[in-house]
């Protein structure tokens, strides 16, 4: 039912009772005017709460003034419920104080006997009381709301964030694997002469990285399903088997960690792995480089990874960042982590410090 329908059968029903008790009473016909405006002004109660009030209140205390009150005061009681549902704090207050008054003067003036006094304040408060529980539960109501509202705008933000860490996981994957696939192929051929020995290590090397590409996208594309395997994520246990497999390419790699490891959230895991993965893509793709050199250093509050070459700077990205130098400054910073690139005449270093311990 429509509010307006609702407001037409409540002011039906108090002007019905106001008007029915004069009628049995035998008041005089004049008295009919105040009973209407006690009652009929009810239908704007929800427009203008307290100006209903204001003519209400009024009426009822003529009726009073003249002994021709109804059994209850029906309209103030429902204009002191609609302003306790509906109405601010300084709106009810001043209805409180309005209402106080006009019970006082109601019962003043008719010199009414003291018991009337609280037959008065019962009819009000309660009404008041009913009104107060009606806006509590809108609140609760509009509460439940907007936490409803707010997790689903979390999940679409989490399944964005998902989707989103799942395409940089598979352009590192990718680059990573292709690229390093691409050197060592171009070079297996120039070596299968020269050095056999050498170039099975080349070729060696390829299936290796393209057998851990396969391993990789698997696991990326199980989170698609929602059954991925966080023991299958790479991490900071197997960074070693990532700079071994750039020395087939030529490169002298090394990888060095200082201070104790320590256990870390699963996202600085996987965002440690792939900031070597990508720094070492780019030095392989891009850098010309003949040095690479991973370092883990770990403190009490950071583990810091560094990644540098003695390559070209410009080759690397360090002055036109592509996606993948995008991709993982996203990473590191969303683990709450920093991400610097320095570059000089004897190289490009990329700088990543992450937190060990839990945001």
């Amino acid at each position: 039912m429509s509010e307006r329908a609702v407001d037409i059968l409540v002011t039906f029903a108090v002007t019905a009772a106001t008007l029915g008790s004069l009628l049995v009473e035998r008041h005089p016909w004049w008295v009919l005017l105040p009973a209407l405006l006690a009652s009929a002004p009810v239908l704007w109660r929800r427009r203008a709460p307290l100006g209903t009030l204001a003519v209400v209140g009024p009426a009822m205390i003529a009726l009073a003034c003249v002994d021709a009150m109804p059994p209850l005061p029906y309209g103030t009681m429902v204009c002191a419920y609609t302003i306790a549902a509906y109405c601010s704090p300084g709106r009810r207050l001043f209805a409180v104080i309005a209402g106080v008054a006009g019970i006082l003067v109601s019962l003043i003036a008719p010199n009414e006997r003291p018991e009337s006094y609280g037959y008065a304040v019962m009819s009000f408060v309660t009404a008041w009381a009913l009104g107060t529980g009606v806006r509590a539960r809108h609140a609760q109501i509009a509460m439940l709301q907007e936490r409803a509202k707010r997790l689903e705008e979390e999940q679409i933000a989490a399944v964005a964030n998902e989707r989103v860490r799942i395409a940089r996981d598979v352009h590192d994957i990718v680059t990573h694997a292709v690229g390093l696939m691409i050197v060592q192929a171009e070079t297996g051929p120039l070596l299968t002469r020269a050095d056999p020995d050498r170039a099975d290590t080349v070729f060696g090397g390829i299936a290796d990285t393209g057998r851990d590409a396969i391993r990789e996208l698997r696991s990326s594309i199980a989170a698609l399903r929602g059954d991925a395997d966080p023991r299958h994520q790479p991490g900071i246990a197997t960074i070693a088997e990532l700079v071994e497999l750039t020395r087939p390419t030529g490169l002298v790699a090394t990888f060095n960690e200082y201070g104790t490891r320590r256990p870390v959230a699963a996202d600085v895991e996987v965002t440690a792995y792939r900031v070597v993965q990508e720094a070492l893509t780019n030095t392989v793709k891009h850098a010309g480089a003949t040095t690479v050199r991973v370092v883990l250093r770990w403190s009490d509050q950071w583990l810091t990874v560094r990644v540098s070459d003695d390559g070209e700077t410009a080759a690397t990205g360090a002055t036109t960042p592509g996606y993948g130098l995008l991709g993982m400054r996203e990473r590191v910073e969303a683990c709450g982590g920093l991400l610097r690139e320095s570059h000089s005449d004897y190289g490009f270093t990329v700088f990543a410090e992450l937190p060990i311990a839990a945001r």
